[in-house]
Parts: structure tokens; sequence; C-alpha cells
């Protein structure tokens, strides 16, 4: 489990905060952590593993920063006469802090070069603007970590003597809200110039968690898997620099492993790349998301695993977990394997294997040190923050496969009363599964273990506990991928100028909004083109919802006789005004496709994309096989 190296003058008050965290767990036990590692480790041993790695060298300088331009997207700036169209567009969308998140790399890597002797790169002020000197000085005294690190300790200075810093629980088990319309280091920066931290309070009971609500705005709450494929691409760029720059002001420094190269293996189940088990599985069943055999397990799990006690800390015999898994290569796609001839302890011993035994960690060996360098971060709400751009840059596969995962956890906690397993105990559990890899090496500080694997099961609690939140798209990234098509289709030619300006206009959707509210209604039409022929005619007000419009088109069945039932019965009318089988969607325009939130105001839709088409669609479902 590695960790991130803290790089600001904030360490010392950080690493109080930790300690808290620390001595705020110590009445839950973390046996369970440490006898799921040696259960790893006896398994390892058992089969006398070895694992071909390639060696992890040591990066000259410039090169992170280099890998780091490439993920974001802007490669084409490391390049001496390469063209800048692409990236303008990228650039024009980015706010303040994510501005600088780019400077700061594009400086190192700048420098870097000249060291090298090699051509130099373009200046940074080429890409986002030549401004005044005072300007930039004024800019600089903002915005520099230095400073502001320097106005966060002067400001704690200030403070009275007996304020300690805590890990952050503002108020437990009250709702707090969880702000998405702006950026998240926009966020931290404004708390930065003022009192950070000022209602922490150390945290006593280990099992007090903060309850976040979402606020839905007028466009309503995007969810992974409301976007197109095509949307989806553009989000994990845009979060990796807002996490970046997050960081940045935090204090942070965002460091990625290089993937580990491993020995290919004959086998189809276990140790299988997960993009080779979905290709697989999808040439048996088209459009599955999640492995076949991960659902096959979770599946069982839930049918006769979920009342035993200690399911996933009562480790099963290593012999027949050993036996069962060359049973399942054999015979799983056979449909030969008898799931109810098996021990649920097994079971959830082959589960746990299967994470394991990926080539690669399941949160990428990439960002596993960012992972669990989270429970660093000594505010709740933005370890959240920075979870939830994490699981943004993870890979789909990946994604999908955690959130099964984790759906089935959250299914063990809620039977606490019969398996015995809270939250904390399944955390602890499933938390070195996760975070400890073959294919990585496992370097922890000496005296560190103890904080290092609280940590661990901390960030596994979060994710458990805060899905539903993590796997929101933020609403300013949603903007910006709008900002991007807006900027693709029309294709700009900006100048340095309008880079400037549009940098400050982050928010200009929700000006739009406010400044077109007076338009007192609109006459749209919704197709439904694969339920009916005919279109459906909304007319908009400030107070018509996306649920009202699949209420009406229910109702208009309903009224004229009709009842559309296709093959597999996804819809019913039977006199009914309940509409969950149907959703809406905008599609075109600045958005690719977005299903859209029942809560979603219509006109202040209409406003930010007036030139899309608004389609009435089944709500598709992917039921398990097992």
């Amino acid at each position: 489990m590695s960790q991130l190296p803290l790089k600001s003058p904030l360490a010392s008050l950080v690493s109080e905060g930790m300690n808290s965290t620390v001595e705020s767990l110590d009445n839950l036990s973390m046996d369970s952590f440490w006898l799921e590692v040696e259960n790893i480790k006896q398994s390892a041993e058992a089969e006398q593993e070895e694992c071909s790695l390639a060696d992890v060298k040591t990066q000259e300088e410039g090169e992170a920063e280099a890998e780091w331009l490439q993920d974001a997207g802007l490669s084409d700036l490391l390049g001496d006469h390469a063209s800048e169209n692409d990236n303008i567009v990228l650039l024009s969308t980015l706010t303040k802090t994510q501005a600088a998140a780019v400077q700061r790399r594009l400086d190192t890597y700048s420098r870097s070069r000249r060291r090298k002797n090699k051509h130099p790169v373009r200046d940074v002020r080429d890409i986002f603007g030549v401004v005044s000197s005072e300007e930039t000085a004024a800019e600089k005294e903002e915005s520099s970590p230095d400073q502001l690190w320097h106005n966060l300790r002067t400001s704690s200075a200030q403070r009275t003597e007996t304020q300690e810093y805590f890990c952050t629980v503002r108020n437990p088990g009250k709702e707090e809200v969880f702000n998405m319309d702006v950026a998240y280091s926009e966020q931290a920066a404004v708390l930065l110039k003022g009192s950070f931290l000022s209602e922490s309070r150390k945290l006593k009971d280990g099992n007090a968690l903060t309850k976040f609500k979402i606020p839905k705005g007028r466009l309503g709450v995007t969810r992974i898997g409301d976007l197109s494929a095509q949307d989806m691409k553009k989000i994990p760029t845009l979060a990796l620099i807002e996490l970046t720059a997050l960081c940045d002001i935090l204090g942070f420094e965002l460091k990625r492993n290089k993937a580990a190269k491993l020995k290919t293996t004959e086998k189809r189940l276990f140790g299988v790349p997960l993009n080779t088990l979905l290709e697989n599985d999808q040439k048996l069943l088209p459009n599955t998301k999640v492995p076949l055999l991960l659902q096959a397990l979770l599946s069982c799990l839930e049918k006769r695993g979920l009342e035993t006690e200690g399911i996933l800390r009562v480790s099963g015999s290593q012999t027949r977990i050993k036996s069962l898994e060359q049973k399942l290569e054999r015979d799983f796609y056979t449909g030969l394997f008898r799931w109810d001839e098996v021990h649920q302890n097994d079971v959830s011993g082959l589960l746990k294997r299967f994470i394991r035994e990926l080539p690669a960690p399941l949160l990428t060996a990439e960002y596993l040190p960012a992972f669990a360098a989270v429970q660093n971060i000594p505010d709740l709400k933005q370890r959240l923050q920075a979870l939830n751009l994490l699981i943004l840059i993870l890979p789909e596969p990946n994604r999908n496969t955690l959130k099964a995962i984790l759906e089935f956890l959250s299914k063990v906690v809620a039977r606490e009363n019969n398996n015995k397993m809270n939250l904390w105990n399944v955390s602890t559990v499933m938390a070195p599964n996760l975070f400890m890899h073959k294919g990585l090496p496992n370097k922890i500080p000496e005296g560190k273990e103890k904080q290092l694997a609280e940590g661990a099961a901390d960030v596994v609690r979060m994710m458990i506990h805060y899905q539903d939140l993590l796997w929101t798209v933020s609403s300013f990234l949603v903007a910006q991928v709008r900002k991007l098509n807006e900027s693709n289709s029309k294709r700009y030619q900006f100048c340095d100028k309008r880079i400037k300006n549009l940098l400050r206009k982050i928010h200009a959707d929700k000006d739009k909004v406010e400044k077109n509210q007076a338009e007192p209604c609109k006459v749209v039409k919704a197709h439904a083109s694969l339920l009916l022929k005919d279109s459906l005619e909304v007319r908009l007000n400030n107070a018509t919802r996306a649920a009202d419009v699949l209420r009406q088109f229910q109702k208009n069945l309903c009224q004229n006789g009709w009842n559309i039932v296709n093959t597999v019965n996804l819809l019913k009318c039977n006199n009914s005004m309940e509409c969950t089988n149907l959703l809406l969607y905008e599609v075109g325009g600045n958005i690719g496709e977005r299903c859209l939130d029942p809560d979603t105001y219509l006109l202040d839709l209409y406003h930010i994309n007036p030139h899309a088409e608004w389609i009435i669609k089944q709500n598709p479902s992917y039921p398990r096989m097992f």
C-alpha cells in the first residue's frame, strides 16, 4: 500500500489530523485486516507464486509531467510545432485552478527540456495568453501554493491556542450539502483564503459518518451511466486535470505508478485482464459490463451467503478454493459447474481471490497510490471529492466491476444483525484485497503499518458507504463537456485573448439559465420512435420537469387504450400513471446523449441546449444470467 508524500508546509497539520483518525479508530478492531493479510500471504506461499515485474525506474525530471500532459489530453503541447487547435478547445473550458495546474506542469516540463539542451517548447504564456506584469504578479501572489500555505498558517496562528486540527466530521448524523456545481479545486481555494477546518472536531465514534446530500439544481443530477460513451470518454481527462488542481491546492503531490508488465496466463477466468474477460463474455452475452464470473460469484453469495455469520471474514479452505478455481476454469462456460454444492465461505474466498489475481489492481496500478493517499486529506468532504474524481478516472471495466462489488458489500452490511459484519468489519477484510497486489512493490515505511492499514480500510469504508455520491458526475464537469462539444462542432479558432476570457466564465451556463428564465413558456416535441410513430407535443414553463413529460406520455397512452408490450415485456400501461419503465433523454446539440433526472426543469435545459432532441426510451435493463 503505497502512500503519496506530502509536499506542503501543512504536512505537520495533516499528520496531526491523521493521528486523530488513528486514535479514533482504536476502538474498531483491525484484527480482521491482519488476519486477511496473513491469509493472503499463506495462499501465495502455498502456491509458490512468482511474479515477473517490470523494474520500477525512477523517472527523470519532466517525464512525469510529460505523461500527465498526455493523459490530460494535452500531448500536442509537448511538441515543437504541434497544432494548438484541439488543445485550445480543452484549455478554454478550464477553471482558474485547473489552468494553474496545467501551467505548473508545463513550466516544469519546459525547464527540464532547457536543462537537457533540447529544442525549446512554447512558453506557457503563448498558451494561456500574455498578461500585464502587474496582473501576473497579483495572480502569483494570490494563487501560488507557497503564498496560500503562508496565508493558511498565518490565519491558523491567529486561532486560540486550544484549537486543534482533526479529521473533519462535520456534525456526524446530520445532513450536509455536497456542492457539485462549482469545481472542487475552486471550493478548496476559497477555503484556504478563509478559515480552513474551522468547524473540525475529533472523531470519537469510528462508525459516525456524515450524511451528504447533492442539491439538485435546475438541470438535475447526472449519474455515471447517464452520459453517452462518447461524452464519458471526455470525463476522465477533465477529472484528472481537476484532481491535480485539487491536490495542488491541498498541498499533495499526485504521483502515479507505471503499469507493471506481468506474464500472460493461459487461464480463462482467474488472472485474466478485465478487458479480455469482458471481450470473451460479450461474445456470449452482448452488452456485458461486469465479468460473468464475478456476476456468478456475487449472485451465489447474495442468494445463500448474506445471512452467513462472518461471511467474507471467515476464510474457506485454501485447498477447496484452489480445487474450485480449477473446476471453474474447466466447467464455468459449459454451464456444468454446480454452485449449490459450494460452501459460502469458499465462494467468498473465490471472490477475494478473483480480485487479487487480476493482472493489474482493480483500482489500477497507475492510481492505486492516489486512492491510498486519500486518507491523508484531513477534511472528509475533500476526501470524497478526491475519491469521486478518482472513480471517474478509472477505466470503464474497472469502474463497473468495482461498483458491482461495492453494491454487494452494501448488502452484506445491511444484514449486519444476522451475519455480524458491520461496515468497518467488511472494510477491514476487503482493504487488503484491493490495496495489496503481487504486481506492485509493497514498500511500507517502518512504523507506518497501522496508520496505512487503518487508512486503507477507511477508504474502502467511504467507497461502500458513499458509493451513490461517488458515482455521480459533477455538474461542473458536465458543463465542461458541453463546452467541449460546442467548441468542437463550431471549430472556433480561439485567440489568446478569447481563451483568457473564457477561463473566467466557467459558470456561463448558470448565467444563461437565470437570464432566460423570464421566458414564460416554450412548445417542444418529445419523440418516442421506438414506441409510437407520433411525437408528443410538450408545452414548457418554469415548473415543467422531465417526470411531468413522462407522466403525460403515459397518460396519453392509457387514455387512447394502447397497451404496448414487446417481446421481453418491458413496458405495460394497464391504466397506470406510473412511468418507471420510461426515461427521457436529451440527444444532440452540445451533448452526445444524457439520461435526464426526473427532476430536471426542461425549460432551463432548453435554454442550455436548444438544439437537442428529446427522446423517450424504455429503461434499459441488464439482468444477471446467474
